[in-house]
């Protein structure tokens, strides 16, 4: 897996790309939740739970399932208050969902583990995707203060982070070049 810094870089980054009007602090915090909830697999390690298990490390909490259901949940308690209309909370929903599996799709671009069990509980097999080219973190705190963690760390700037900044930038442009042109096209439908 990616250090929860790559992933929440990651899921920072898409929802500013896929939701830019959205500026409130609560759905950044909602997108960094949604980018590192599927590690919170991890304890299962505590209740014996092994890593092969379905419901261990990269298993069902990797899903597409538990994706989808934590990303539409996710966004009904962030409409709820608001008022939900069907529009809305379906895009929204797709965005946290996206979030949620990028997650997996990041680590099923990391070259070790087990594999990711996308489709848990209906296929239990684990998959990587054919480019991993992502160096897999430890698990535990003093991994990172190690060579490997050091590496990784290096390995997730080029590969994770530099990529998220190229993606807002990327985004900004296109959105800054967008309303240039309707503006400069406003302007000769009055002429």
């Amino acid at each position: 897996m990616p250090t929860f810094a790559g992933h929440i870089a990651t899921g920072i980054s898409l929802g500013y790309a896929l939701n830019p009007e959205e500026k409130k602090l609560r759905f950044y915090l909602s997108v960094i939740l949604l980018s590192i909830i599927p590690d919170f697999d991890v304890i299962m390690f505590r209740f014996g739970i092994p890593y092969v298990h379905p419901l261990g490390h990269r298993g069902f909490f990797h899903s597409f399932l538990f994706a989808a259901i934590t990303g539409a949940f996710m966004a009904y308690l962030y409409l709820k208050k608001q008022g939900i209309s069907p529009g809305k909370y379906f895009r929204l929903s797709i965005i946290f969902i996206l979030t949620g599996l990028m997650h997996s799709l990041l680590d099923a671009m990391t070259n070790g583990g087990l594999g990711i069990g996308f489709f848990i509980p209906f296929n239990y097999q684990r998959y990587f995707l054919p480019w991993k080219p992502i160096e897999v973190s430890p698990i535990g705190i003093t991994g990172f203060f190690s060579n490997w963690g050091l590496k990784v760390l290096k390995n997730e700037f080029m590969l994770l982070v530099i990529p998220s900044i190229a993606l807002v930038a990327a985004a900004s442009t296109c959105r800054k070049l967008i309303k240039y042109w309707r503006i400069k096209n406003s302007g000769r439908q009055h002429q």
